[in-house]
Parts: C-alpha cells; structure tokens; sequence
C-alpha cells in the first residue's frame, strides 16, 4: 500500500509551484503580524532569560552553601526553601504587585507592568526550584568529592571549584528547568505584566487571551512554538550529556 501510495504523494508535491511556497509564508508572517506572536516570543524570551541568568547565579550559590554551612536555622531554611516550591505564581504575583503597586513599598521604581517586574517575579518562583535541585545533588556528591579534594592537599577553592565541575551536568539540569518553568508561566506573569500588547504579553498569556476570543489558529501557533523550545532544550540537555558521558569514557 505505502510503494503504491507514494508516487501520487510525489505527484502531488510535483504540482506545488514556488508561487504557493511564497504564499504560505505570507500567510505565516500576516498571523505572527496580527496576533503580536513576534513581540510576544521576544518578550518572553527576554523575560526567561533574564530571570534564569540571575536565579541560577542565587540558586546555586544558595544550594551549594546550605549544603556546606553549619548554622542555627539551617534546616528551617531547607523547609521554607521546599515550602516555596509548591507555592502558587498567582499568590506570588500577587504579592509582587502589592510590592509595585504605586502606593506599594517599592512603588517609586515604577516596576509595575514592565518586563522588570516580571522578572522579578519569576526570580521569586525560579530560585527555589534551582536553590532545591543544586542543594539535593550537592549533599549527594560533594562530600565524597571534598574528601578527595583534602586527601589530595586541593586548597578551599580548588575544592569548591571541583564540586561544581563535578556536579556541572545537574547544575545544567536545573538551569533548564528553571528555564522551562520561567517560559510557561501564566499567573503571575500576567498579574505583574498586565498583558500589554507589544509590551508584556508573553507566549502564555498570549494564547490565554486568544483562547478567550476564539482564536485558536494562532494560539496553536503559540503553542507548538513552546513545545519547540521545550524540544530544544531537552535535546541540547541530551547532547550535553551524551558529549560528559563519551569524554568520561576516554
């Protein structure tokens, strides 16, 4: 059936003509140009990357220090680190709007519906999860690691640099997953942002929008995109470990 089927397909495909090429991409651009989806992928690009960069930069250092610290409180401060974990973005943009809310402590900054303050936000949902993630491996490796590291006469910074090299594929891992987190958020992304057209509209709240107006055609649109990244994402993680796993053989 398939042998016989495929020479109509090549028939078929031999008929399209680069007249219909040019008019497909036409249509493809006048549904990004109507619906905003160009400005809202920009925003919520600049938005997740902004917000990754700088909770990873704490999240890390925060797990890998209450892995090593000895202080009154430390496991109260796991709890609550685990606690925010499950909170939910609503309540936290919630409370960020209060924060930027022009009467708010922090309304002199003029924070609100801005692409600032929704990174702020997103950095009070990411952190959490990547301090957690970096914490969890880091208590599952570094003490093995350190005391090779002292057996070998490595200074305090050596060792410190060893671990994270050690634990260099996890730290990615959650990265990416905080990566993946910050470009699905709805909640408080729209709270925080109000979703300004061209300004602050996300991918996410974007196809809630149009969800709400019955356009599906370009929320579909929006939502393959996402999973596009998502596929990226997952499949440079796998690279990036296949690449680890074929040098640690070597």
């Amino acid at each position: 059936m398939l042998h016989e089927a495929f020479p109509d397909c090549l028939a078929l495909i031999s008929k399209v003509t680069a007249g219909d090429f040019v008019d497909i991409i036409n249509e493809a651009i006048q549904v990004f140009t109507d619906a905003g989806i160009g400005d809202a992928v920009k925003v919520t690009l600049i938005m997740a990357t902004c917000s990754v960069t700088i909770s990873s930069f704490l999240g890390i250092s925060l797990g890998l220090f209450l892995e090593q610290a000895h202080f009154p409180g430390k496991r109260l401060l796991i709890r609550v680190n685990h606690t925010l974990l499950g909170s939910p973005p609503v309540v936290v943009g919630l409370l960020v709007y209060l924060l930027l809310m022009r009467n708010g402590p922090l309304g002199e900054l003029s924070l609100l519906f801005t692409i600032k303050g929704m990174v702020l936000a997103q950095i009070i949902i990411i952190t959490p999860i990547i301090t957690s993630m970096v914490h969890s491996y880091a208590v599952n490796t570094a003490p093995a690691v350190r005391a090779f590291a002292v057996a070998m006469g490595a200074t305090k910074r050596q060792t410190k640099i060893l671990i994270v090299k050690e634990m260099k594929n996890e730290i990615y891992f959650a990265i990416v997953t905080g990566f993946g987190r910050a470009i699905s958020e709805v909640g408080s992304v729209m709270l925080v942002g109000g979703n300004i057209e061209g300004r602050t509209r996300t991918m996410t709240t974007a196809i809630s929008m149009l969800k709400s107006q019955g356009i599906y055609t370009e929320g579909v649109t929006l939502g393959v995109l996402l999973l596009v990244f998502a596929f990226i994402l997952q499949g440079a993680a796998g690279c990036f470990q296949k690449r680890e796993l074929q040098n640690e053989n070597y």
